[in-house]
């Protein structure tokens, strides 16, 4: 299995809206995207100086549905979004 897990620090302008938007966004992806067997979105409740405002975690048999998943329209539309509402992301995948 490999774990794909990417956090976003959020604009500060309409900033929980848009983080319930992509929030709800991003649960709907599971039922889209085959590759993608699990998906689960947080968003921060500590608030503090090191924290990052979204995180997901989402989990592929293999390389193979990453790379899936990465080009796949329904993602790419929230990429769009995504990049309108954030200032930085940072990312890690590992294997189980």
């Amino acid at each position: 299995m490999l774990v794909h897990i990417v956090m976003f620090a959020f604009k500060e302008e309409n900033k929980e809206a848009n983080l319930v938007q992509v929030k709800a966004m991003l649960e709907g992806l599971p039922s889209k995207i085959e590759s993608l067997k699990r998906m689960e979105v947080g968003i921060d409740i500590s608030k503090s100086e090191r924290s990052f405002d979204l995180v997901l975690t989402s989990t592929f048999e293999d390389q193979a549905g990453l790379s899936a998943y990465a080009i796949h329209p329904a993602h790419l539309e929230i990429v769009n979004v995504i990049k309108e509402v954030t200032t930085m992301a940072k990312v890690v995948d590992y294997l189980v």
